[in-house]
């Protein structure tokens, strides 16, 4: 009996409920307008804005990309040489994601108490989402962990993922 499973049909249903879980927690309406920080910083730059509940900041090097996007929430996005790094943070998440040489980790958290942290110190890429009050982490070394609430993620850099459901 052969008790082997190919990356494919371990990452093919996390995928797939990250996605459901991105949409679901998006196309909830949110009540009022958030306030907006957008942070793109392509090749050698830095930008941060603060607008009351929405903060951002993104750095990058040459040859890289990073951006960050607060939508009432706190948002950082830090790359390393040719990688690039994605956080965005909706209703008072709070999103973090920084990238080493070929990674390309992204940090998504949505609702309130979201936190997702994602690292990229390996080739390859990485996704975090956190819902409302759950914590996600990717490290690239370890396995990720999603704790608290809705949460999802997975790391190309270590084929490992993480789904939490409460």
């Amino acid at each position: 009996m052969n008790h082997q499973v190919s990356a494919r049909r371990v990452f093919a249903p996390l995928v797939g409920a990250g996605a459901a879980l991105s949409f679901a927690l998006i196309a909830v309406p949110v009540a009022g307008a958030q306030p907006v920080a957008a942070c793109p910083a392509p090749g050698a730059s830095a930008v941060s804005v603060d607008a009351g509940a929405a903060v951002c900041a993104a750095e990058s090097v040459g040859g890289a990309a990073a951006a960050a996007y607060g939508l009432g929430g706190s948002a950082s996005a830090d790359a390393g040489p040719a990688s690039l790094s994605l956080a965005v943070a909706q209703n008072g998440g709070t999103a973090a994601s920084s990238s080493e040489f070929l990674s390309g980790p992204a940090a998504i958290a949505l609702g309130p108490g979201a936190v997702v942290t994602t690292l990229g110190v390996r080739p390859g890429l990485s996704i975090g989402i956190a819902g409302p009050g759950a914590t996600v982490t990717v490290d690239g070394v370890a396995a990720p962990t999603c704790a608290g609430g809705f949460g999802f993620a997975g790391d190309f850099q270590t084929m490992q993922g993480c789904l939490s459901m409460r």
